[in-house]
């Protein structure tokens, strides 16, 4: 009998930018103050873009960190995703561009857009790629310039948002180490929680659309905060049963960085220790699907998880969309 491949991580990236956008900044271009964002949403700080600066820049970096720690060549990377909503072009794709740049000669590449849970998304389909032996190593990245499509004029949604881009790469492991399990879900109906009105085949770009702001992130806040914690809530259990882990054989929580009161809903509920939840949201904000393994990336890095500890990721986002998958590394 064939044993099983199981997939893990062997090595992880992140980038960030290095131009920072604090509260104090956002005071002097819309009516808030720094008291205000924090105590809403827990961010000081997030990361912007440089102009002509694209997503790509940043998920290559992030994914050559993630091949360096792990020492496997870009050569022989089988498969390159990319989850994103802010790609630099419709097409060729984000991971095209990071594939070719990074030199991954043979592997197929593509984007995958399922909003601020694409990390997630993505890490199920590389698992699964990689335990049905079509696959040996692949790059799972995700990255998003939201400075891109944030309006800078609505201050409900300006102070949330930052720029970022974060890397894993899969491939096989042997004992006890790699994914345990993961769960991914939608619910389409709640489409007018989290959007992007404008630019796709619905609404194609006019002088119109331009006008009325329309490319821009519209979300419902109320609506968004309800639904996000009781996603993380059930997500996080589903992936804990799927395991037969208890709350207590987590070392580290990893979970969506978007609302500091949205984690802490999620973490009581499960009795968790602050300092066994991964934060990045005060320094970074909202970086979208490259939350989760910008702060795996930098929790692991330094020395606060190692191997054999196993991890949680949990995350939400538009579509709507959820998940969670539980690592032991």
């Amino acid at each position: 009998m064939t044993a099983r491949i199981r997939a893990g991580i062997l090595g992880t990236g992140s980038a960030l930018p290095k131009r920072v956008l604090s509260n104090s900044d956002l005071e002097k271009m819309v009516d808030t103050s720094n008291e205000w964002i924090v105590t809403r949403t827990g961010i000081e700080e997030r990361r912007i873009a440089e102009p002509g600066e694209a997503t790509s820049d940043y998920v290559f970096q992030a994914c050559e960190r993630a091949l360096e720690m792990s020492g496997v060549q870009a050569r022989d990377v089988d498969m390159v995703i990319c989850a994103t909503v802010t790609p630099d072009h419709m097409f060729p794709t984000t991971a095209n561009l990071v594939q070719d740049r990074l030199g991954c000669a043979d592997a197929s590449a593509f984007d995958l857009s399922a909003a601020c849970s694409g990390f997630l998304y993505a890490l199920s389909l590389g698992t699964s790629m990689i335990e049905a032996g079509r696959a040996k190593y692949i790059l799972v990245s995700a990255g998003d310039l939201l400075s891109r499509i944030t309006d800078y004029t609505d201050r409900s949604t300006c102070v949330l948002f930052g720029d970022g881009a974060g890397a894993v790469l899969l491939g096989p492991v042997e004992g006890e180490r790699g994914v345990l399990s993961f769960a991914i879900h939608s619910d389409g109906s709640g489409k007018d929680a989290l959007y992007l009105k404008a630019g796709g085949s619905r609404f194609p770009a006019t002088a119109e659309t331009v006008a009325n702001r329309e490319h821009f992130i519209g979300m419902a806040g109320r609506d968004t905060f309800k639904f996000a914690v009781n996603a993380m809530v059930s997500a996080t259990e589903e992936v804990l049963e799927q395991s037969g882990l208890a709350p207590e054989d987590v070392a580290l929580y990893v979970p969506h960085q978007a609302n500091l009161r949205i984690i802490d809903a999620a973490r009581r509920k499960f009795h968790i220790p602050d300092d066994r939840v991964a934060l990045t949201l005060k320094k970074y904000g909202n970086t979208s699907a490259s939350s989760i393994p910008i702060a795996l990336d930098e929790f692991y890095r330094a020395g606060r998880v190692g191997e054999g500890d196993t991890v949680l990721c949990v995350g939400f986002g538009g579509g709507l969309t959820w998940g969670a998958a539980a690592i032991r590394l």
